[in-house]
């Protein structure tokens, strides 16, 4: 118990001295260029003051806009009960529940969100969710790194992913001293690498053919894209975020990721997995099965020490999908993509260019200048897309569009 006993002032003398900035604590803190005296308070208000204050300034807000921004965060329908079942005291809970003695419920609900994934992904098994796509990612080459034995400390990645994606697994791989490459045109020759990391779609919405490599092949997948399209089954890890799987955008997250893999790799995921089995009355039983997380084994044996599950989210994520079911989840993906290409074709008869030919729901455009283009829209209450740069906009529709917006989007410009 030797490092939770409080600070002796001999101690905090030989910090000070140090440091050499202050002789007391108290002179340490002046440092810290705090000025209260700044600040400028309105007076004091009632608690129905207040009220009608907030209400005036929400009121500012404009929220009656047609949407078009996709690049890894979409607008997507979500039905009323999800919300409502998951904020249940059963399972709202500020504490990521992780531990062995977490109810029977919660367990069966991981169970079955995992086997959601592994049927979409094409892949024979999931785990119990990660923090983001990005981090999934990242966790991916990890355990690419350590399925090859670490005897290749070079990994490649498509030029197309996801640009915030990129700097996340930078942060990692630069920990593990592991080089990363990036590569325009599907590789040939990977015998250097790790593993090699495609988008799918990419980024920029294009649909490449996906081929199988001698080396592991990791898959970021847009998994409302996995609704039509056929799941990326040659690749050895499948991961993505399930965010477009009933849950909010809320200004960028939280979120949650998802990674699964062929079942010869089990033993090297990160994060969690929950099991099915019966108990000695021969009842039904759900347990978590591999914790390979810091505080279950050495940690030098973790396949990772930051990764955990996101339990609420990976539920709302089975809730949605339950309640769509199959059928439901693949009209969703039809009407995206009917929508993103009926933009695309009546752009293209307005003299707009799109750089995108074979895409799911967002497509790359390229304009005049991209600043102009997308403050006519926002004019007419249309958020047009995200700017990528000066030229090119990444359009991007759900089936939270209508007709009505297509038709207003091609007449706004």
């Amino acid at each position: 118990m030797k490092n939770f006993i409080a600070h002796t002032d001999i101690i905090r003398n030989e910090m000070l001295d140090a440091i050499t900035y202050a002789s007391t604590v108290k002179d340490l803190f002046k440092l810290i260029p705090i000025k209260f005296k700044d600040f400028k308070l309105n007076k004091p208000l009632s608690e129905l003051e207040v009220q009608r204050m907030i209400k005036e300034l929400s009121n500012k807000n404009k929220t009656n806009y047609a949407y078009f921004i996709g690049g890894g965060v979409y607008n997507k329908f979500i039905p009323a009960c999800v919300d409502y079942i998951a904020k249940r005291f059963e399972f709202l809970t500020a504490y990521t529940p992780y531990q062995p003695e977490i109810s029977q419920g919660t367990l069966q609900i991981l169970y079955e969100y995992q086997t959601m994934i592994s049927k979409i992904t094409g892949m024979d098994i999931a785990n119990a969710s990660l923090y983001d796509a990005a981090t999934a990612c990242a966790e991916a080459i990890l355990m690419a790194h350590r399925i090859t034995k670490t005897k290749k400390n070079k990994a490649l990645i498509s030029k197309n992913l996801n640009p915030e994606y990129k700097k996340v697994i930078k942060t990692y791989l630069w920990a593990k001293d592991i080089e990363i490459e990036e590569f325009d045109e599907y590789p040939e020759n990977v015998s250097e690498y790790c593993c090699v990391l495609i988008q799918y779609p990419d980024y920029y919405g294009e649909i490449t053919e996906i081929k199988k490599l001698d080396t592991i092949l990791i898959v970021c997948a847009n998994i409302s894209a996995l609704s039509i399209i056929k799941p990326p089954i040659e690749a050895d890890i499948v991961v993505g975020d399930i965010q477009p799987l009933g849950i909010p955008m809320s200004f960028g997250g939280p979120h949650a990721g998802f990674l699964s893999c062929k079942e010869i790799y089990m033993r090297q995921m990160p994060g969690r997995l929950v099991g099915k089995t019966v108990d000695r009355d021969g009842n039904q039983a759900f347990t978590l099965t591999i914790q390979t997380r810091e505080q279950h084994i050495k940690r030098e044996k973790a396949t990772s020490n930051i990764c955990s599950n996101q339990s609420l989210i990976a539920l709302m994520a089975t809730l949605y999908l339950s309640l769509l079911g199959e059928k439901g989840f693949r009209q969703t993906g039809i009407i995206s993509t009917k929508l993103a290409h009926a933009l695309s074709k009546m752009l293209y008869g307005k003299g707009v260019k799109t750089l995108s030919k074979n895409f799911f729901n967002e497509f790359l455009i390229e304009v005049e200048n991209s600043d102009d283009f997308l403050s006519k829209l926002k004019n007419n209450n249309i958020l047009g897309g995200l700017k990528i740069d000066k030229k090119r906009i990444l359009v991007c529709t759900t089936e939270m569009n209508s007709e009505e917006d297509i038709v207003n989007y091609v007449e706004a410009i």
